[in-house]
């Protein structure tokens, strides 16, 4: 069994026992979250409609927090003497899903 989530604008392929990161969830460490599936795969039997999905969830506890990886932006214009760089890392919130109800 398996269901996809959709949390920060994304999409996740989760089962039970699996490790995600999200997008930062501002949850502490330990908090239980629940999140709606999009579509949940069950053997042979698959719920995607919205009337199907009203009574599943997906439950997860909050890990901890992870850091992507570093972007390194630079701006540059001849002959102005312009030069701006900066970086960028995302933060991430590491989720072990615990049960998907269907």
């Amino acid at each position: 069994m398996y269901a996809i989530i959709s949390t920060g604008g994304k999409q996740e392929r989760v089962e039970e026992g699996s490790v995600v990161t999200v997008e930062l969830l501002g949850t502490s460490d330990g908090a239980e979250v629940n999140f709606t599936p999009v579509l949940v795969v069950d053997g042979d039997r698959v719920l995607s409609k919205p009337a199907d999905l009203a009574g599943t969830s997906v439950t997860a506890v909050v890990v901890g927090e992870a850091k992507g990886p570093k972007i390194i932006g630079f701006k540059y214009k001849s002959k102005a003497n312009q030069r701006k760089r900066w970086g960028h890392r995302q933060h991430y919130s590491v989720i072990k899903v615990t049960s998907i109800s269907a």
